[in-house]
């Protein structure tokens, strides 16, 4: 019993938890996990719940980026200016999202190296064998998070086992661990169509995004690793059950559970899985009256004009944006009280990040174009829904573009595919570049935790944009959060091997 509370407290000291309690997460019913034979599994996807909100996920790969932005509308989003310092690259190891993603990362590795230890005496039953399979999968995605976040980060892999305070190891090597961990385990796990638990698609869109960014993780480009990252997202297509939407709007609908462009989920519901709040963040405090919400939006999140200027007015994507004059459900033009009783019209023109003293009060509440990527359906509450997919298939034949650009190939087949699904009547793109490839996945893939990565990976994230400065090239990795440095001051030190 001694040794059982001596190694909790070194999980604590290692994942931050400030809890030994286990929170219950069977509140989610069971056929949304029917992927996983063993519902116990469902502690180790818990902590993706809470990538929209609180976990941080979404505000580091978002805000950080070159699409969205978060200003200061007077007494309001300021909030020590959290949002700000993501925007304009001058975070440190305090700023929240940074703090919030670390926890969440590890708490899932933390359950995953828990399962894997529990369910290994049993191996030998091949529903056993799958089910630790995924979870090894699931670390192997946390720990691709870290990476790809964090740099050098400590690598464990056991639960009773495990060091009190572990040290860091080299980026690089945990990027090749990963990768043979999910290779060695992929053949495991049978045929799926589920869009929740660990699929085939899943780990082959996983293995494909590795391989992409393999040069920011290793530091140099290897030719074969652009044929893997093809050879991957090929392995997605054969699977012949991914398909795009007529739509280009579609795979995001209030009804999105069923998508043909699903291929890995957060299954939000805004009652038994909540998380979703994405619109509550970005639409006005009125925008309730035009899609007769029970609550009232925050009047928060907008998009960068530079960015909403990059989409056609016949781009179908646009009309994931709401400008202009803004009305009730039933078609009454909005009135603004709060602005002085004048028409409630959304400019894209954002005229600072931070507005307060000399600006408007229809600039302060009103700039900047709202996003309903995501359709909000009538009588929406505080949480919606709508399915987040973390991949899809879109963004699978981007990847294989990309992989086939990279290798001096020709993608325009694959880039088309898309371009076209949101432009029907639009020429043909001949000859795509990876600047052109840049461009378009930002327009197609905007809202869905992409975009920091991307910018990495084509070497445009410390470029200066509107109220951000040219930026270093230390800002491609995140700190470690003080608090994990407090606890383990291990985390300051010099990684070290694997091997």
């Amino acid at each position: 019993m001694k040794k059982t509370i001596f190694i909790i407290l070194g999980y604590i000291i290692l994942f931050g938890c400030t809890k030994l309690d286990t929170e219950l997460y069977d509140r989610i019913p069971a056929e949304e996990y029917t992927a996983d034979p063993i519902l116990r599994m469902s502690p180790i996807y818990a902590p993706m719940r809470e990538f929209l909100d609180w976990g941080g996920w979404w505000f580091a790969q978002e805000i950080a980026g070159d699409g969205v932005v978060a200003p200061t509308r007077g007494g309001d989003w300021d909030d020590g200016g959290k949002w700000r310092v993501l925007h304009q690259h001058t975070w440190d190891n305090n700023t929240e999202a940074i703090n919030s993603m670390w926890s969440r990362y590890y708490n899932g590795i933390q359950e995953a190296n828990k399962f894997i230890e529990e369910m290994e005496p049993l191996a030998g039953d091949p529903i056993i064998d799958e089910a630790i399979a995924k979870a090894v999968i699931l670390r192997s995605y946390y720990y691709y998070l870290l990476i790809d976040n964090y740099g050098d980060v400590p690598y464990v892999t056991s639960f009773l086992g495990a060091p009190q305070q572990p040290v860091r190891n080299f980026r690089e090597e945990i990027f090749y661990e990963i990768l043979r961990e999910i290779e060695e385990n992929l053949t495991l796990v049978e045929p799926s169509i589920s869009t929740t638990g660990v699929n085939r698609g899943m780990i082959f869109s996983l293995l494909a995004k590795l391989y992409l960014n393999h040069a920011v993780y290793t530091g140099q480009e290897n030719p074969e690793y652009w044929q893997r990252a093809e050879a991957w997202s090929d392995s997605v297509i054969l699977l012949g059950q991914y398909s795009l939407e007529p739509d280009a709007l579609g795979p995001f609908s209030a009804t999105n559970q069923n998508s043909p462009e699903n291929i890995w989920v957060i299954p939000y519901h805004e009652d038994r899985y909540e998380g979703h709040n994405l619109h509550m963040r970005t639409l006005h405090y009125n925008s309730n009256l035009t899609f007769e919400m029970v609550v009232g939006p925050w009047n928060g999140f907008a998009v960068m004009e530079s960015h909403f200027n990059t989409y056609g007015d016949n781009d179908r994507r646009k009309d994931g944006f709401l400008v202009g004059q803004q009305y009730t459900f039933a078609g009454e033009p909005i009135i603004d009280q709060g602005a002085g009783g004048v028409p409630l019209i959304f400019d894209p023109h954002i005229p600072a990040l931070t507005m307060g003293a000399g600006h408007t009060p229809v600039q302060i509440r009103n700039s900047g174009a709202r996003v309903v990527k995501f359709e909000i359906a009538r009588g929406a509450k505080a949480n919606l829904s709508n399915h987040f997919p973390i991949f899809r298939y879109a963004d699978v034949l981007l990847m294989k573009a990309e992989a086939l650009i990279r290798q001096g190939l020709d993608g325009d087949e694959y880039v088309n595919l898309v371009r076209q699904r949101a432009i029907p009547e639009a020429e043909p793109w001949s000859a795509v570049t990876l600047e052109m490839l840049l461009a378009e996945r930002g327009r197609e893939m905007f809202w869905e935790g992409h975009r920091r990565q991307d910018l990495i990976r084509f070497g445009q994230f410390n470029r200066a944009w509107w109220e951000k400065n040219e930026s270093s090239a230390d800002r491609n990795i995140f700190p470690i959060p003080q608090w994990a440095i407090d606890v383990n001051p291990n985390l300051t030190e010099e990684p070290v091997s694997l091997n």
